[in-house]
């Protein structure tokens, strides 16, 4: 078993305050590898390498992206609660994980580099016509 770390994003609200989201990550030789899906933090993905610098506090924070690991990541705002499970079973199916967020209508989505990316976004974009959620591709792996 890893020891997994904590480590911190700052990222801009709707509202244009800053916020900190923090992600766990697995220490590696080269920096620290990614170890779940970010809700808010942008252009980083599951897997990803990132370099990290301490704070005076000894806090890590994010520094710059050091290894892309070929994932992608999605990011849905629901219209509704009850559409949440029902979609992220959807992607489940497709061979999308998914994580909820404390906030429960916004879910985070990997998209691992071996799922055609374009079948997702085809899923998603006539999803996002019914009304069911708005999302944006936070990170796309495959570029």
């Amino acid at each position: 078993m890893n020891d997994r770390a904590k480590l911190r994003f700052s990222f801009t609200n709707a509202q244009g305050l800053e916020e900190t989201e923090t992600l766990w990550v697995i220490p590696r030789e080269d920096g620290y590898e990614l170890d779940n899906i970010p809700f808010h933090a942008q252009e980083v993905a599951l897997g990803d390498v990132v370099s990290a610098r301490p704070d005076e506090n000894g806090v890590l924070w994010f520094s710059e992206l050091v290894r892309a690991g070929g994932h992608s990541t999605l990011q849905l705002w629901f219209a509704r609660e009850q559409e949440v499970e029902p979609v992220r079973q959807a992607l489940r199916q497709r061979g999308c994980a998914s994580e909820l967020s404390d906030l429960p209508r916004l879910v985070a989505v990997d998209v691992p580099p071996e799922v055609p990316y374009a079948d997702i976004q085809a899923f998603l974009d006539k999803e996002e016509r019914a009304g069911r959620f708005e999302y944006q591709e936070a990170c796309l792996g495959f570029r």
